[in-house]
């Protein structure tokens, strides 16, 4: 099979920083699909492994990097009950097995879900990790529910997990959404995204924030440069409330600022599941089958904002440098091999 990989962590601007490749297909395992991948999109931590920032393969074999992908189920495992050969899928997949960088990719079925089936596999490609994120930011791990009032402010929203989330807190709860964005055009994608509100995080939060809700914002998603915006997203936050992080900040947090208010912090990691094979694992796929029926009711709409075409080391360069730029808006996706 086709894959896009490479030999050592190297600057993206490199030319071997990655390589046209091909190696065996993989054999699923007993709850594992063999997905014959038609389409992917490209995360932050796609750019972090490959710059040797985050977790390599835990047996040593050559890298392939993904964790999000639509396609074709062409085999199951032994075990596997939930999906038969033919169905399209989309998933995220592990952290800590071979990505999606590859024409076939092996994938456990409690975390894959059935593709929706009013978009292509591009679109539907999009989706999956950052949807996985915020869900379980969300009604995880802040426990929002429809009955729950309030509002929600997203700090960096016209990204990928941004964007997804301003779309679920719109179909599934009251909550009133103020996104951040700091240039026209992010703050046009997060009034497409259905944010009620959009303000400039290139200028002290605070105020903003609270001549809208002059008590305080509920919650926070604090998606990009927390470090930066820490204080003013204390003051902007009302007494009681809860602030998630996604990212690593660049600089230790003064975590004892949120005790005064008595903010809950909450870390989320999508890949938790599926890296500790937890109970609960198979509510990835469930939730991924929830989302696709938002699609296809025209409730949710895809985050796809740029398909750079084929998924080969050429194109792999522009869109890992479009991502490593900070600057992108909604997710980069690349299709067919």
């Amino acid at each position: 099979m086709k894959i896009v990989s490479f030999y050592k962590s190297l600057p993206i601007s490199d030319p071997n920083s990655f390589v046209d490749l091909t190696a065996e297909p993989p054999r699923p395992g007993a709850r594992d699909l063999l997905v014959e991948v038609e389409a992917i999109s490209v995360n932050p931590v796609d750019t972090k492994i490959r710059s040797g920032g985050g977790p390599g393969r835990p047996d040593g074999q050559l890298p392939i990097l993904g964790w999000d992908a639509a396609g074709v189920v062409k085999e199951t495992g032994a075990e596997v009950t939930l999906f038969g050969v033919g169905e399209e899928v989309y998933y995220a997949g592990s952290v800590d097995r071979a990505g999606s960088y590859g024409q076939f990719q092996c994938v456990d079925e409690r975390i894959v879900g059935r593709k929706p089936k009013t978009i292509g596999f591009a679109e539907a490609a999009a989706l999956p990790l950052t949807t996985i994120t915020a869900w379980e930011i969300l009604f995880d791990r802040f426990g929002i529910t429809r009955e729950s009032k309030g509002s929600l402010l997203i700090l960096g929203a016209a990204g990928g997990v941004g964007s997804i989330a301003i779309q679920l807190v719109r179909q599934l709860t009251n909550l009133t959404t103020i996104a951040t964005a700091s240039r026209p055009e992010t703050e046009a994608w997060c009034n497409r995204m259905g944010a009620n509100r959009v303000v400039d995080h290139g200028k002290p939060l605070s105020g903003q924030v609270r001549a809208i809700v002059p008590g305080g914002v509920n919650y926070v998603l604090a998606l990009t440069r927390t470090e930066d915006h820490f204080d003013e997203l204390i003051e902007a936050m009302a007494p009681q409330s809860a602030i998630g992080l996604i990212e690593n900040p660049a600089r230790p947090l003064e975590i004892t600022k949120l005790k005064p208010k008595s903010i809950s912090l909450h870390w989320e990691f999508m890949f938790t599941r599926s890296r500790y094979q937890t109970p609960d694992m198979g509510e990835q796929g469930r939730l991924l089958n929830e989302v696709a029926a938002l699609v296809d009711a025209g409730r949710i709409q895809t985050t796809m904002q740029a398909n750079l075409g084929a998924i080969n080391a050429a194109n792999m360069k522009n869109a890992h440098a479009l991502v490593e730029s900070g600057k992108t808006i909604g997710k980069i996706v690349l299709a067919g091999y």
